[in-house]
């Protein structure tokens, strides 16, 4: 079996990457994962706060991946000292001149305690977070997790070119088997139609004998089916060396290979070339299911 060594530029469409990062307004961890899919699809899981980074990540996704489902997920812890309360004196202020306002015309209500101060909406805020202050790190960090993510499709690739590969020289090996056996296997049927007539004790005309096995030569000729594979086996090979996206193209190639081991099974007259075209449609099936995942 030939030695395929050098690596071929295919990419998985299935991955996951999971980078965690650190900042003084808090802590992050970067989530992506990726599946198959027509087209490029992005889907983002971030914080409200974090949401105005969006734009940006999703043209860095788009410009590292042609194909698949990406879903992107950020998770975000603030420290303690950015989860401190901020009292809105403006509004404590107005509070308290309200019930002045109020005592001066009653002297009977009761004076406002801290804590019914404090639980009057807006008097009691969160401090405002500086997102820009974090957001050179959260996309340093994301094109980190993007680049684990594309490593991962890439070495998942190459798995899946691996596999593709040793099952085309499964198929070549095969298709030189049928192709060899062809030959006797119809000097065989020759034989068992002229014993079958001998049996017969009637008197047979050889040239017809003849005719008879020419036109089931023909009918069972598979010299072009045998052709077409070896392209399509080849232009698999091509195609899995070529730089840009080509699950498509493999896909296609998958369905047309299938195609002529139908055509095999369809002309045989013999159990062993019946196999042989089972056979192959078997390793066609488990190419298929590993282009289903190229990108």
């Amino acid at each position: 079996m030939t030695d395929h060594t050098p690596l071929y530029p295919t990419n998985s469409m299935t991955a996951f990457a999971r980078v965690q990062g650190s900042h003084e307004i808090g802590d992050f961890v970067w989530e992506l994962r990726s599946v198959n899919h027509r087209y490029v699809e992005v889907q983002f899981k971030l914080p409200e706060k974090f949401k105005s980074i969006e734009p940006v990540l999703r043209e860095r996704i788009r410009q590292a991946v042609a194909r698949g489902k990406v879903e992107c997920h950020l998770h975000f812890k603030p420290s303690e000292a950015e989860q401190s309360f901020v009292i809105n004196q403006a509004k404590v202020d107005a509070l308290l001149l309200a019930a002045q306002s109020l005592k001066d015309q009653d002297n009977s209500l009761e004076p406002l305690s801290s804590h019914q101060i404090l639980q009057w909406p807006g008097v009691l805020q969160v401090s405002e977070m500086n997102i820009e202050l974090i957001t050179e790190a959260l996309l340093l960090s994301f094109n980190q997790a993007l680049g684990q993510l594309t490593e991962a499709r890439h070495s998942e690739g190459q798995r899946m070119a691996a596999t593709i590969i040793t099952r085309l020289d499964q198929i070549d090996e095969l298709v030189a088997d049928i192709k060899q056996t062809l030959p006797g296997i119809l000097a065989e049927h020759q034989q068992r139609l002229e014993e079958k007539l001998a049996s017969l004790a009637i008197e047979v005309d050889q040239e017809r004998v003849a005719q008879e096995v020419i036109m089931l030569a023909q009918k069972v000729d598979i010299a072009e089916e045998i052709d077409r594979l070896t392209a399509h086996t080849d232009e698999v090979r091509a195609t899995l060396a070529k730089t840009e996206p080509c699950g498509r193209r493999l896909d296609f190639l998958m369905q047309e290979l299938n195609r002529e081991a139908n055509t095999l099974g369809s002309k045989s007259i013999a159990t062993q070339s019946t196999q042989g075209a089972v056979n192959l449609k078997v390793l066609i099936e488990q190419m298929r299911e590993q282009v289903q995942n190229i990108e």
